[in-house]
Formats: structure tokens, sequence, C-alpha cells
């Protein structure tokens, strides 16, 4: 019979994750009881995906603020610190804050505007528009943000941002002047020893502040990039994708993780037969219309994943074939055309008007954001996902 179901996405359910569990045999009996509960077996080419956070968790890779503080002051001498382009989130960059200020007797916060750098709003266009302001070019000090806009909650959150982390660099201990600026220069005029906070466009920044006189500039994946008196570390990315884990610690983004998706793909096979492509997934690369936020604060969707998730989806358009090259075709007719079209498609469809539309991103940011909307954030309770029929075509 016809396959009448394509691609079929499920949270997995497993034990809650602590430090030093074995993350393989755990991912590898959840995924084969939830086959057995629900009564489907595994084929070739499923994916099964775990977040980030129960890899770092049975990792252990936790650091706390006085780690943070440490480093920072190590690395950037403790006096004034120019912290420049954080996102504005309570969960992502405030509890990094808290760390950065204990370093440091003064910070100088400059926060991009109207919005930082994944969405999340402190003014709208409108408001600068009204205001005659060009947020490429002008400066804004505090005191002329709050005369021109006064106070700006988050849309969702409900958080004046702006007051927020001021408070948090106070209670710290350190001072604070916060500055409104979108060039990242500008802090050159406070102090010349910089925590460039962006994420994706974090290694521009940096090449400008140097090319421009910085004494000293580090970005968030040069903090916490070793351990610090035992802390969690992450080689890599630093504090980049890390999470608040309570009010003086942090859950840094797993490291070495490549094994772990490895071995499980190994046992998988060995007790199915077949050959599951596995991932570690984070944040999905997204963006929500309502609050223009694009989902994406980890440094990368996935960390570590198989080698068949490699590449881009190479796909044609039905709706193309449909309606140009076999348009004045219906019924069964259609169908077979269609379906031999598919099975001659080139290896690489690259300029070809009929793969036009076709989504071009990377399979793995692609899978991540089908996990991540899969799984939640919240409570639901499923850490891995296992997705059926992904690379699957009308054909199959």
């Amino acid at each position: 019979m016809e396959r009448k179901v394509g691609t079929v996405s499920r949270g997995i359910r497993c034990p809650i994750i602590r430090e030093g569990d074995n993350l393989v045999d755990i991912t590898v009996a959840s995924v084969l009881e939830a086959a057995q509960s629900e009564g489907y077996e595994l084929r070739d080419r499923d994916v099964v995906a775990l977040t980030e956070s129960i890899v770092a968790r049975s990792q252990g890779n936790y650091a706390s603020v006085q780690n943070i503080a440490d480093d920072v002051k190590a690395k950037l001498g403790g006096g004034t610190i120019g912290v420049i382009f954080p996102i504005l989130s309570r969960n992502r960059f405030a509890i990094c804050l808290k760390g950065i200020a204990m370093g440091a007797k003064k910070v100088v916060l400059m926060l991009s505007y109207p919005s930082d750098e994944v969405g999340n709003a402190l003014l709208t266009y409108d408001q600068l528009d009204d205001a005659n302001i060009n947020p490429y070019t002008d400066v804004l000090s505090l005191e002329k943000y709050r005369e021109l806009f006064g106070e700006n909650k988050h849309e969702f959150t409900g958080v004046d941002y702006v007051q927020y982390y001021s408070d948090i660099i106070t209670q710290a201990g350190a001072e604070v002047e916060i500055v409104f600026a979108n060039q990242a220069k500008t802090i050159l005029d406070y102090t010349d020893c910089i925590i460039n906070c962006d994420i994706h466009t974090r290694a521009r920044t940096k090449r400008i502040l140097m090319a421009n006189g910085a004494k000293v500039v580090c970005g968030m994946d040069d903090i916490l990039n070793a351990s610090v008196n035992g802390s969690g570390y992450n080689s890599k990315y630093g504090l980049l994708g890390s999470n608040k884990s309570t009010e003086d610690m942090i859950k840094l983004f797993p490291r070495e993780c490549q094994d772990l998706v490895d071995d499980i793909q190994a046992q998988l096979l060995e007790k199915t037969g077949k050959h599951v492509e596995v991932m570690v997934y984070g944040d999905g690369a997204f963006k929500d219309p309502q609050g223009k936020i694009w989902e994406l604060a980890d440094p990368v969707v996935s960390p570590a994943f198989t080698s068949g998730l490699v590449g881009t989806p190479n796909e044609l358009k039905l709706k193309y074939l449909a309606d140009n090259d076999f348009k004045n075709l219906s019924g069964a007719e259609l169908k077979e055309a269609i379906t031999k079209s598919i099975k001659e498609k080139d290896s690489n469809l690259v300029g070809n008007m009929a793969s036009q539309g076709t989504t071009p991103r990377q399979l793995t940011d692609l899978i991540g954001s089908l996990c991540d909307l899969t799984s939640g954030s919240g409570d639901k309770g499923t850490p891995i996902i296992h997705i059926q029929g992904y690379f699957d075509n009308f054909t199959d």
C-alpha cells in the first residue's frame, strides 16, 4: 500500500538528566521504548536529535558568576570595561552581565537600537522616525534616550531592559554608564578594554575595534574558553550559548559532543540494523513575525551531527512542475510525470528553476528548527526528538 504520511516529528520522553549520566544508553533506550510503546519501527535515515541542554548537563558543564568575574578581571584588567551589543535576555545574558560587572570597577554598557542582534526591541522604527533619530549615526546617552522615548518595556516579558541591566551592574558593585549606538568603534570614546557580546557578527566587531585602537577586545567566546578554578568551559564558544542555571550559576554550551552522536548512531545500528542520523541541537533558526525576534541566540544550531546531515536539501518544487512543465496534465498522468522528474533529478539542483522556492539552508539548521519547535522550551519533558520521513519525497 502506498504510504500516506510524510515527515513525522516526535518528542521523546526520557529521565531527567544529571551530571555523569550515560546519555548514549539513555537516548537509545528512550527512542526504542517510545517506538515499542507507540507501535512503530525505526527506519534508515531517521533522525534522532538531543537538545544541547541535556548534553551540557550530562557533561556537568557549569560555571559560577564568580568564575566569569575572575576570567574577566584577568583578561581585561578589572577597570572600566565596555560591554557592547548584548542581547536583551534574562535567561541568556543577564547572568553573564552579573559576572562581568563583578570583574570590573565600571561598565560602559552600549546597547544597539532599536533592537538587539536577535530582534528583541527596545524601540520601534516609528519611534525613531517621530524623534528624527538616525540609528546608523546617532549616539544617545541614557538621559537623551529617556527624554525622547521614556520607559519601554519588552512586548513579551514586560521588562525595561535598560533599567534591568543597569540594576544588575550596580548590584554587582560596579559603576554603570549606558550608551545607545550601533557603530562598534563608538565605545572607544569611553574605554579601550571591551567585551563585544554580539553572536553572529562577533568576528567583524572584533576586527573593527582592534583596527581602531582598542587595547583589549574579548568576545563572549573568549570568556570561559578554558576552565577557571575547575569550572566548566567551552574552548570554541566560551560564554556563547550559555543559559542561566541558578541565580549564581550558568550552564555552558556543550563541548566535544561529536563522539556522543557517533556512538548513538552506532548503538542504534547495532540494535536495529537501521542507519539513523544523530545530532545535537540548540535554538532553531527562525523568526517570529509578531515580536520580530530571530530565535538563534546560540552560536550555531547544531554543535555536533553525523555525516549524513551535511549539506542542503536537493529538492524540486512540486507546484512549479505542476504549473509549468506539466500544466496540461492532470490526475494519473501528472503524478507519473512528476514522479519521473523527481527520480531523474540532478544530484545538484543549484540554478535549476524547478528548485526555486525550496529552502536554501543547511540541513542541520532546518532539522534543528523542527526539533526546537517540537521539544519547546518549557515543561514538555521531551528533550529527545525522533524524526521520520524527512528525507522522503513524493516518490517514496
